[in-house]
């Protein structure tokens, strides 16, 4: 089985806590409220990884932005510019807003993604995460006790592919030694995730909502997985 990182297994928190404390840091004093309005034009601008994308490109960064989980110069870089242009006062500080926003205290798992996780390593089901991204998110995974659940992680910048290449796909079930019929995707985009299916992956998506709004979005995938799990004493497939 194939997850998606962002949005499928782990949803970025609200900023307010984070950027409350980077700025702490810098030593600026805003108010709460102040702290809250940045952090939502933050959010707006799509400056933010694994938050809302930007509503428009601009021609300036479009070729960075279309490399951006390819190499992680770019993933930076498309970022650190949406950034400083969103308004934000402060430019010596994006860098350190980005950096922010890849640390473990800025993510938070789904409350079925343990469970579901550890459900199938029980049951001899091999996983994956693979993920368009332009930054390593396994210390995030680690950090909050995901990573050893996984089998391997495939992530864009490091296999210089992208979803919905099924070179990622084919990549992936390579790696777990799993044929590609008896494997599903899980992920919350139907454009990159859905990829999978031109090699014979079925697919699952999930809403990329709040952690509190989506409780139990991987309870059906859980229910299927496990009815066609086989035995421990059967012979792998």
């Amino acid at each position: 089985m194939l997850f998606d990182f962002s949005g499928t297994l782990m949803v970025a928190g609200p900023s307010d806590r984070w950027l409350a404390g980077l700025l702490a840091d810098a030593g600026i004093e805003l108010t709460e409220a102040e702290i809250h309005e940045w952090a939502r034009r933050l959010e707006r601008s799509g400056g933010l990884p694994g938050g809302n994308f930007p509503a428009d490109i601009p021609e300036e960064i479009r070729a960075t932005w279309e490399r951006r989980d390819l190499e992680a110069a770019a993933h930076r870089g498309a970022y650190t510019w949406l950034i400083r242009h969103s308004g934000w006062p402060w430019p010596e500080l994006a860098d350190a807003v980005y950096e922010s926003r890849t640390l473990p205290e800025a993510w938070t798992p789904y409350p079925d993604t343990l469970p579901t996780l550890r459900a199938l390593t029980e049951h001899g089901i091999r996983t994956a995460v693979v993920s368009n991204i332009g930054w390593d998110p396994r210390p995030v995974l680690a950090a909050h006790g995901v990573a050893a659940l996984f089998d391997t992680v495939l992530l864009s910048y490091e296999e210089g592919h992208c979803k919905p290449d099924p070179v990622l796909f084919k990549t992936a079930c390579a790696r777990l030694d799993a044929d590609p019929a008896r494997t599903l995707m899980v992920g919350d985009n139907r454009r990159a995730d859905g990829g999978a299916e031109a090699i014979g992956v079925r697919t699952f998506f999930v809403d990329p909502l709040p952690a509190h709004e989506r409780p139990e979005g991987f309870a059906p995938l859980l229910a299927e997985a496990l009815s066609r799990a086989p035995r421990r004493d059967a012979p792998a497939g």
